[in-house]
């Protein structure tokens, strides 16, 4: 990695204009990302997919990252993301190990018992919503999009309600790729102390949920899932089990209300809520880029790149979502009829999410029922204001200001 890097804004403030930018570069681009942090960054839809799936490229820091090895950068954001030990930094026959620990909770015959939950979740914080007056501006986000899908992945896991404002606020630190050395080693301890918490009463008080069947069987067998891997284990699952789904239907709705022709072909039957959903994961996906990979051993690519032994490499989603190679020169519209709108936003291959059906099934139910009940719905304030989330990974909005009915 000789060459001069890209350096990512890590507030995100503008993700597919960096990325478009980053794609007139090249296939594969040498970028620094918050700390110092040297990667590549893939910009093309193909060239991230075969990457994800080719088994030169790991993402186990402690086996393949030679920086992380040396002991650097372990003092900053990147800590909560490739720091923990979970099927998410896991390689090879470890990670599937993991994974099949896990994948019970997620399950489709479980998560379509989760159905009649999950509608009355929503029915509830609509009826929440209706209570303000005709006119008001309401935000959105602690509304809707994210009490929603933070409820269930809790109730799913049995995290108490007392508990669940102080678990979703450490994920959103964790997404925040702004933070100082500081911030991330108290967001490092305040998430090892919260989680470690849930485990001690979940095997005091178990219960009917899968945190207690995780703790059982680490304690029945100690040597399928050590103390530490049980507690970043459900750092995973419950952060990706509803961080993730927030953005989605979050940026559903922004996207439907900037664009009041697609929202009208739905509405006219002539396209459907999993086209809203599906285009909006390829268009808006809501982890724009995913921390990191490495490379094996060289990789040498099609442009005669070579990506060396242990380099870094960002899952770049947003970028190949926008990737005129793929979906041609309007790559970058909102479009719900779109002919081909094959991405990535669950990611791909043996790290593919598994609570991507969860997701779709919480966003299945909770667009179509808020437009249902609130027909006028409008977006309070300009598109241009809204503002992003602060970080390079996570793809949402800070706010989400809504005239739900008109005044």
């Amino acid at each position: 990695m000789g060459q001069q890097p890209v350096v990512i804004d890590p507030a995100g403030r503008d993700i597919h204009g960096e990325n478009d930018r980053l794609r007139e570069l090249g296939a594969a681009n040498f970028v620094e990302l918050p700390g110092g942090i040297r990667s590549w960054a893939i910009s093309r839809h193909d060239l991230l997919k075969q990457l994800l799936v080719d088994p030169r490229v790991s993402k186990d820091p402690r086996q393949h990252w030679p920086a992380w090895q040396r002991g650097e950068f372990q003092d900053t954001w990147i800590r909560s993301w490739v720091g923990v030990t979970n099927m998410f930094t896991a390689y090879g026959t470890e990670h599937r190990r993991l994974r099949k620990l896990v994948a019970p909770a997620f399950t489709a015959r479980r998560t379509e018992a989760l159905l009649p939950r999950v509608e009355r979740i929503t029915e509830e914080l609509l009826e929440d919503l209706g209570r303000h007056p005709a006119g008001a501006v309401v935000d959105l986000r602690p509304g809707y999009a994210h009490p929603l899908p933070m409820r269930v992945i809790c109730e799913l896991f049995g995290i108490p309600e007392e508990s669940r404002p102080r678990m979703a606020n450490l994920i959103e630190r964790i997404m925040d790729t702004t933070v100082t050395p500081e911030q991330a080693a108290q967001t490092a301890e305040d998430t090892a102390t919260a989680f470690g918490e849930l485990v001690a009463l979940k095997r005091e008080n178990p219960g009917d949920d899968m945190t207690s069947l995780l703790v059982h069987t680490r304690d029945e067998d100690g040597t399928k899932l050590s103390e530490r891997q049980l507690m970043d284990t459900l750092l995973l699952v419950v952060g990706a089990g509803h961080e993730t789904t927030v953005n989605l239907i979050g940026n559903a709705v922004q996207a439907l209300l900037t664009h009041p022709d697609q929202l009208q072909l739905v509405r006219d039957g002539k396209a459907s809520w999993n086209d809203v959903i599906e285009e909006t994961l390829r268009w808006a996906p809501s982890i724009a880029s995913l921390p990191l990979r490495y490379a094996v051993e060289d990789i040498e690519l099609p442009d005669g790149t070579v990506i060396a032994q242990g380099d870094p490499i960002l899952a770049t989603y947003a970028a190949a979502g926008h990737d005129p190679e793929k979906h041609g020169d309007d790559a970058h519209l909102f479009d719900i009829r779109r002919p081909d709108v094959e991405h990535m936003a669950f990611g791909h291959g043996v790290h593919f999410c598994l609570g991507a059906p969860l997701a779709r099934m919480e966003a299945r139910t909770a667009l179509p029922a808020l437009f249902d009940r609130f027909p006028d719905l409008e977006l309070a304030v300009k598109a241009e204001e809204l503002e992003p989330v602060g970080s390079f990974v996570a793809s949402g909005f800070r706010e989400l200001p809504i005239r739900l009915t008109k005044g």
